[in-house]
């Protein structure tokens, strides 16, 4: 038991803060990129309710933007891992005839496995699995469609912005591989 506490106590210092410029760049994809989802939703696509400003795409902005070098940003991460947790969101909402709370948490572990096996691990894959099961009725009457619209086309929209402003700063460079 006193092996277990150790290693909850942690062993290392807080980083250091980010660059100014850091920040700015971050800030400036973190924008970029929302508002461009954000704007196709309300300018193009508001009509058929279809929601492009999924929660996950916040926390896939934060490793796009501001970790870019982390492995778990990079396009295969991004775009894999959201379509595969979609799709799997949306075959347990369909086929498990379980509570839904069990149901959700078979989406998110099964999310997890599957990028787990593919290589493509984004943490926040696991929301679109979860929001496939716990949605709203236009979500569900969706179907298999909700991977592609709005997952896929989302993830995409926010990997173009990430290939272009992360390659606009000194000392960066995405991807790091496809």
């Amino acid at each position: 038991m006193r092996a277990f506490f150790v290693k909850i106590r942690g062993g290392g210092g807080v980083p250091p803060r980010a660059a100014l410029g850091e920040v700015f760049w971050s800030w400036l994809g973190g924008f970029v990129g929302i508002a461009l989802v954000g704007w196709l939703d309300q300018g193009w696509l508001h009509d058929r309710d279809v929601m492009f400003l999924v929660g996950s795409f916040g926390a896939s902005a934060v490793l796009l933007y501001g970790a870019p070098a982390s492995p778990l940003a990079q396009p295969r991460n991004l775009i894999v891992g959201h379509l595969l947790s979609a799709l799997v969101g949306v075959a347990c909402y369909r086929f498990l005839p379980l509570v839904d709370w069990v149901v959700a948490a078979a989406a998110v572990s099964g999310a997890i496995a599957a990028m787990h096996l593919t290589r493509s691990l984004h943490p926040p894959g696991g929301a679109p699995a979860l929001i496939a099961v716990i949605g709203s009725e236009q979500v569900h009457a969706l179907g298999f469609r909700y991977a592609l619209t709005p997952i896929l086309a989302g993830a995409c929209l926010m990997l173009l912005v990430a290939l272009l402003v992360n390659n606009l700063v000194p000392g960066r460079r995405y991807p790091l591989w496809w």
